[in-house]
């Protein structure tokens, strides 16, 4: 009877064993699943056409603060066109600015590049008076609005830089630039562009 008993006390042990622990096919999942799953746990989105929104023609209103972080509160306003063109599929866009105001005119050209291994965006801005690419501020987009950074000098001094896209709908949306020389506790809007779509 021993051996019995014996044998049934280890088929009894092996079940309970094999209860406490679930087969492995019955806790796998499907790689549906799994990316669902990737994106509740703070996975990357693809981001890549978030900057569709500012493909084509717009007229613009730009008011550009002259001299920014000195106390200055004596802002220039501008009117003019932007046009933007994508490239490589949508993964980078071209955009073109032309403008006139009463501090005369206005050239300005971005360069907008999406990584697809990062899931951000850079955008590298350059204007006709310089010649030169400026450092790219890189960022990405999340409940519909835009954020980018970088860090550049001003006046000799290392500043924070700012851009925020907003405002985003079919015909219109929002940028705004701004400075911070206290490592980001406050900012200074410097350039607020208001831009619509161009009527055919």
């Amino acid at each position: 009877m021993r051996p019995v008993r014996a044998a049934v006390s280890c088929i009894l042990s092996c079940l309970f064993g094999l209860a406490a622990y679930p087969p492995v096919a019955l806790t796998q999942t499907s790689p549906a699943a799994s990316a669902t799953a990737d994106e509740h746990a703070g996975a990357p989105r693809d981001g890549q056409h978030d900057f569709d929104f500012n493909i084509g023609t717009w007229k613009t209103h730009i008011r550009r603060l002259q001299h920014p972080l000195t106390g200055s509160t004596t802002w220039v306003e501008l009117d003019g066109t932007v046009t933007v063109r994508p490239i490589w599929g949508g993964r980078a866009q071209i955009e073109e600015v032309e403008a006139n105001g009463a501090a005369g005119h206005f050239e300005d050209l971005a360069l907008f590049l999406y990584n697809p291994e990062a899931h951000q965006w850079s955008q590298t801005f350059s204007n006709s008076r310089y010649g030169s690419l400026s450092v790219p501020a890189i960022g990405e987009f999340k409940n519909g609005r835009g954020e980018f950074f970088d860090q550049e000098s001003l006046d000799g001094r290392a500043i924070l830089v700012r851009v925020v896209w907003s405002d985003i709908a079919p015909d219109s949306h929002h940028f705004e630039q701004s400075y911070s020389n206290d490592g980001g506790r406050t900012w200074e809007p410097n350039f607020v562009a208001v831009v619509t779509r161009a009527k055919p």
